[in-house]
Parts: structure tokens; C-alpha cells; sequence
């Protein structure tokens, strides 16, 4: 059984981490971390974990915690991994990864030269969705995919538990990082390419303050495949997704959600010929679980830092993008 501590224990771990740790086959929440030694301790007994700290390095220490997982503000990734890495402890990033790509690169040279596991929390792939969208596209179901869209949304107002969305200095970005990087892995993912060239709109309003509220993304591929990403956190919550190829079409509304079934279809000449509904209501326990298989041998993480690592560059460029008026190269990550 491989013991967590999560950093940073905030709306995000009770929401999503805490119910798939529940779920989960080979692990534990042993340990949190707060700002706030009260507010760690009050939260460690409602969720029944043993231990609680104020201190980033010392949950990093303890002998309780064989992983570590940072679920902190975007700004404090990089030395809060780097605090786990430097005490040896295999360490699961929550996306995106880092402020900048400059970041990933100390993350992944860090953990290399320690030889520790390091790992990027996109959830999404180990979601059933994507994993099935990847395999019809792979099979050839509607032949080269030409186009591509994956939107996600959701109204984040002046209440939303996460006051610092809006804080450049925290978040680096508005929904292009926090929920772009989703649309943006997920694409990859699916579609087992890489992204060549950005381009990117973003709209701001009076709560965004000096990060977007809204931004339109178009992305090259490798292999030809031009794709939209749509992301803002003033339209009502909405994941879909498409592939349009020259034999037909796949999609499904709101094809990333955890919270419900999910119908995938394929199309062709406008008629439904194959649909699947499918559950993604696992994927938090099975990228725990997969975490734990890779600290114990059986199998690599899906996920590892260099995958964060490529998608930064793809914000990066989309953030330059916006600032330029152009389109953006994107740089390639060194093996």
C-alpha cells in the first residue's frame, strides 16, 4: 500500500482526490500539508488522516509518506516538487505543471539526476473516454483525422473557492492553463501526435483582471491535424469533443466529466453507425493506483514529467501567441 501526502489540501483534494483515493486498490492518504497548522489538523480529522502539517519539507520527511502529490497554487509547483524531490520521495504534480516551461525543465532534471518518478495529474487519460476515443482513432474508425475540437467551460464568479485563478502571480494564466492543459493532453493523447504551431485568441474582463476569462486556441499537428481548443470560466460547464476524418466523425458531449455517463459516437455522412456509453467515474483512483504500480515496478505512469513538460510548451506559445498576434512555434522537448 503506497502512502500519499497531498500538499496543499485544498478544494481540489476534497472534491476529486480524496473520493478516488476511497476508490483506489493500492493506496492511502497518510499525510496533508497547510498553510495554516489549524486548518491542517481540522482537516486531517474530518478525513481521518493520521498526520498534519504547516510544512511543505516536512510532510517531504516523513517516514509515513512514500509520495508525494502537490496539489498547491500553480506558482508553488516547482519548489514544492522540488522539495519532495530532494527528499527522495517520488512526487505526482497536479496540471499544469509549472508557471513556465523553464520550470518543467528544472522539475524533470531534477528528479532524473535523484532518479526519482516524477508525474503530471492528467487525469484525463486515465479516463475510459479518451482511452476509447484513442483506440477508435488508432483503428482508423473515420480514417485521417483533418479536424479536431475540445472545449471546456465553467462559471467561475466572484464565489469560487479559488480566489487565486484570477492572480497572474499565482496562476500564470486564466482557463488556458487550467483547463486548456486538459483540452490540450487529452487532443494529444488521443491523437498520439504532437502539437507544431499555436495560435490564440483571449478575451479579459473586469474579474480577470491581467489573465484571460476566455480564449480561442488553434492548433497544428505533426501529421496534419488542425484542431480548436475553446476554454473559458464565464460560459456554463461543457466538455466535448470531436474528430472529423475523411470517412466519418467521432464525438461526445461533455466527453472529459467525471460526474455522469457518457455517450461516444461515431458518425458517418450524418447518421450514427456505433455508440458506446462509457463511465469515467474511476479516473482519479486509476491514476493513484497507476502512480503506485510505477513506485513499485510493474508498470511506467502514464503521465511522467516530461508529458507535463510538452504541454507547457504548448501554453507557453499559446500566451505568446496572444501577446504577438501570431502564431507561435512550439518547442520540442529533449529526450
Amino acid at each position: 500500500m503506497i502512502r500519499f501526502g497531498i500538499v496543499g489540501f485544498g478544494l481540489h483534494a476534497v472534491k476529486r482526490l480524496m473520493p478516488g483515493f476511497e476508490k483506489s486498490k493500492n493506496c492511502v492518504v497518510s499525510a496533508l500539508s497547510r498553510r495554516d497548522i489549524r486548518q491542517a489538523r481540522e482537516s486531517a480529522a474530518k478525513h481521518n488522516i493520521p498526520l498534519a502539517f504547516d510544512s511543505v519539507a516536512e510532510l517531504c520527511a516523513s517516514p509515513e509518506v512514500d509520495a508525494v502529490l502537490v496539489t498547491t497554487p500553480n506558482s508553488l509547483h516547482l519548489p514544492d516538487v522540488l522539495t519532495a524531490v530532494n527528499a527522495g520521495k517520488p512526487v505526482l504534480c497536479e496540471k499544469p505543471m509549472a508557471m513556465n516551461a523553464d520550470e518543467c525543465r528544472l522539475m524533470v532534471e531534477a528528479a532524473r539526476k535523484k532518479n526519482v518518478l516524477l508525474g503530471v495529474a492528467h487525469v484525463f487519460r486515465f479516463e475510459e473516454s479518451t482511452r476509447q476515443l484513442r483506440r477508435w482513432i488508432e483503428d482508423g474508425r473515420i480514417g485521417r483525422p483533418i479536424f479536431a475540437r475540445s472545449e471546456f467551460s465553467f462559471f467561475a464568479g466572484p464565489s469560487h473557492p479559488r480566489k487565486w485563478l484570477n492572480d497572474a502571480s499565482l496562476a500564470g494564466s486564466g482557463p488556458i492553463f487550467d483547463i486548456g492543459v486538459h483540452c490540450i493532453d487529452s487532443l494529444r493523447f488521443i491523437l498520439q501526435d504532437a502539437v507544431t504551431h499555436v495560435s490564440a485568441v483571449g478575451e479579459s474582463d473586469d474579474r480577470s483582471g491581467s489573465v484571460e476569462s476566455s480564449a480561442t486556441l488553434t492548433l497544428k499537428f505533426s501529421r496534419g491535424t488542425i484542431a480548436t481548443v475553446l476554454v473559458s470560466f464565464r460560459a456554463q460547464y461543457r466538455t466535448p469533443i470531436e474528430f472529423i476524418g475523411g470517412s466519418g466523425v467521432i464525438r461526445a458531449d461533455n466527453a472529459l466529466t467525471v460526474d455522469h455517463p457518457i455517450e461516444l459516437q461515431i458518425l458517418s455522412d450524418g447518421a450514427v453507425v456505433e455508440s458506446r456509453t462509457v463511465s469515467n467515474h474511476l479516473a482519479y483512483a486509476e491514476q493513484v493506483d497507476a502512480f503506485a504500480d510505477a513506485i513499485e515496478g510493474r508498470s511506467p505512469f502514464p503521465a511522467p514529467g516530461e508529458e507535463g513538460w510538452k504541454n507547457q510548451e504548448v501554453l507557453d506559445a499559446a500566451l505568446r501567441s496572444i501577446r504577438h498576434r501570431r502564431t507561435e512555434t512550439v518547442a520540442e522537448v529533449p529526450s
